[in-house]
């Protein structure tokens, strides 16, 4: 699969966009577990025109986390443009648009995957981010607004006739948010519809290794898309590229490996957004690192309340100390999954 010029290994995996979630020390962190492409936080484009600090920063990429896409989102033409054009000074490897994100404040006023209730201006907006910007344009989108309005292979053909060079989607509709299960079928459907040459991205609950190869070998798509699976579990590009490769389930990591790695994605984020900034991003982190521990509930509420670097450090060692021989090597990330959703 390739995306103009990133070319990608067969089989590529990508990390979802997610806001308060991917930015640049947890994108390095995936790509260290083997996540072949990752993209920042969505953006803003009214917040870029406006020279929002945090819709700013959310353009900082490094380089050791390409390829990296910028995604952005608006309602109107004119500034979504503009935006492209300010995340394309950034230097990522590809702009990304996003016409999926559910949530009310986003969707309600017509963006994010409002935009499905109006397909003109979505084609209308990304025709001219196309044409206005150098760098390839692919857009993540949802099935459809709701059970009624699944228009996601007419979504598909138009994007690409004006443009795109990949589309990723999710198999939900955004009456569903993220309830129910995801419904591949319809991704299956736009990957084989024989007008469609462009790389089709499949997202949605995959949570395992299995699932993974699901999509790939039932439903034929050129990617697999993980998003919610990697809250405190970013080693599932590892495990899914080695089962992949094998058919083998890796052994989970210890407490003691968990340990290490929260060690090093905090000393990361303390790295990129200082000690204030980077101490309040990693707390879902932290927290999500060590779920299903026994008796955690005091030292999970320490993790996320804690301000001092030095502080953290010692109590990521005396989680290591305490309950270093709890071990989930002997799971399969099924069950994994489900002790910690306990």
């Amino acid at each position: 699969m390739r995306i103009r010029d990133i070319v990608f290994p067969e089989r590529p995996l990508f990390l979802a966009p997610m806001e308060d979630v991917t930015d640049p020390s947890f994108r390095i962190i995936c790509k260290e577990f083997g996540a072949d492409m990752v993209y920042t936080e969505f953006v803003s484009a009214d917040g870029l025109i406006r020279d929002a600090g945090k819709s700013l920063a959310k353009l900082n990429i490094y380089d050791d986390e390409r390829p990296v896409g910028i995604q952005i989102y608006g309602n109107q033409t004119g500034p979504m443009v503009e935006a492209a054009l300010r995340a394309e000074a950034a230097s990522p490897d590809l702009i990304d648009i996003n016409f999926g994100c559910p949530v009310k404040k986003i969707a309600g006023r017509g963006a994010g995957s409002g935009m499905m209730r109006n397909v003109p201006l979505m084609v209308e907006i990304t025709k001219a981010v196309v044409e206005a910007v150098k760098l390839p344009v692919t857009v993540k989108t949802r099935l459809g607004w709701d059970e009624e309005t699944k228009n996601i292979e007419e979504i598909a053909e138009r994007l690409q006739d004006v443009g795109i060079e990949a589309l990723t989607i999710h198999g939900r509709t955004r009456s569903q948010m993220y309830k129910g299960e995801a419904d591949w079928t319809l991704i299956g459907a736009v990957k084989n519809n024989p007008r469609i040459h462009i790389p089709i991205i499949g997202n949605g609950d995959i949570d395992s290794p299995q699932k993974a190869r699901e999509a790939f070998d039932r439903y034929g798509v050129d990617g697999v898309m993980i998003g919610r699976a990697t809250y405190g579990r970013p080693w599932i590009f590892k495990e899914v590229r080695h089962y992949l490769d094998t058919g083998e389930i890796l052994p989970q990591p210890s407490v003691t490996e968990r340990v290490e790695l929260a060690k090093h994605h905090l000393e990361r984020s303390l790295a990129f957004k200082g000690e204030k900034v980077g101490i309040l991003e990693m707390r879902r982190h932290l927290s999500s690192y060590f779920k299903g521990l026994p008796s955690f509930k005091q030292t999970r509420l320490r993790l996320v309340t804690e301000n001092d670097p030095a502080e953290l450090y010692r109590l990521l060692d005396s989680i290591a100390e305490q309950w270093g021989d709890v071990d989930f090597s002997n799971q399969t990330p099924e069950n994994v999954l489900a002790h910690i959703n306990k």
